[in-house]
């Protein structure tokens, strides 16, 4: 740390210029079996999120606009995912888990910048799904290359400037004294918790901001779906509301996953320091779902079986 004038000008107050992280475990033989898992898990994902970015881009008939918003969310997922994994994982084998200032605030922005990109992507994503449901004969006139392109350039331009407003004014507070983070992570709720400074205009913003994209972004899924479930009742067949429920079912999963555990973390009372479930949760909705997401899009959707197939045989030239 380093030392600092205070504003009055009469004495010294020190500067935090690093934090420690307490990490997901402080017995070193846990660390070494977590390790390898992590690892494992964290090189699943890019495999499958890469894997599938590039298999949308190479085979033609996943030229559409589900895919298109999908291929998007691989790379949040990517970006999300690499944003933590990587210090986590070289945490697990030092003694002292120690981040710079700089590198915890680039950090979160990171995170928090692709979490909130994502909130707007699902949602561009369950309107998708409904103009697929309540109006397939206009789906290819409303979704328009040109819309799709303007939702994905919204989602990353308001995911930057919602991180930009969080972040800018939590990390301009004055940190004196404590700095320790428990938690693996930068993740604002524990770090403006250290601040020597009062924190009530941050906490603000960051409840704002929050609020603005998880709850909004959610009730416009809510409202997509709700207007899905009655064009599916308003199909005669068993068979056809069977398959327009399926082209939705892999986007509920993941909503599902990330909401639910978004949600219970962030919006559950604290004690002041999270508690051992709360990093449970935090594993999940940061490590292991951007791994999810792929396979829960790839291992049942037929469309995209078919196109690995089709590249497979295309690559060592077996017959179609």
């Amino acid at each position: 740390m380093a030392p600092n004038k205070s504003m009055d000008g009469d004495k010294n107050l020190t500067f935090v210029a690093t934090f420690v992280f307490l990490g997901l475990s402080d017995e070193k033989e846990l660390q070494l079996i977590l390790f390898p898992i992590f690892l494992g898990i964290y090189l699943v994902t890019l495999t499958w999120n890469l894997g599938l970015i590039c298999l949308i881009r190479m085979d033609s008939h996943l030229h559409i606009p589900m895919y298109f918003f999908f291929s998007f969310l691989s790379f949040i997922d990517i970006s999300y995912s690499s944003s933590v994994s990587p210090r986590m994982l070289s945490d697990f084998l030092k003694i002292e888990k120690t981040i710079s200032f700089i590198a915890c605030a680039t950090q979160y922005f990171v995170g928090s910048w692709m979490g909130q990109a994502e909130c707007c992507l699902l949602a561009a994503m369950a309107y998708d799904r409904y103009v697929a449901i309540g109006s397939p004969l206009h789906y290819s006139a409303i979704m328009a290359p040109g819309l799709c392109e303007n939702m994905i350039a919204g989602a990353f331009g308001s995911g930057f400037l919602g991180s930009l407003v969080q972040t800018v004014p939590c990390f301009h507070l004055y940190y004196c004294g404590p700095n320790v983070i428990h938690h693996f992570f930068c993740d604002l709720p524990q770090i403006i918790s250290l601040s020597c400074s009062n924190p009530f205009t941050s906490q603000m913003i960051l409840s704002l901001v929050a609020i603005l994209f998880g709850l909004g972004s959610l009730l416009v899924i809510l409202l997509s779906y709700g207007f899905i479930a009655v064009s599916i009742l308003k199909i005669s067949s068993i068979k056809g509301s069977a398959k327009a429920f399926n082209t939705c079912a892999s986007h509920l999963a993941v909503v599902t996953l990330f909401y639910g555990t978004g949600l219970s973390v962030y919006l559950l009372p604290s004690s002041g320091h999270p508690k051992k479930q709360d990093k449970v949760l935090s594993v999940f909705y940061v490590v292991l779902i951007p791994m999810l997401n792929p396979l829960i899009y790839s291992l049942r959707n037929n469309e995209i079986k078919e196109a690995l197939r089709r590249m497979i045989k295309r690559e060592t030239h077996l017959p179609q």
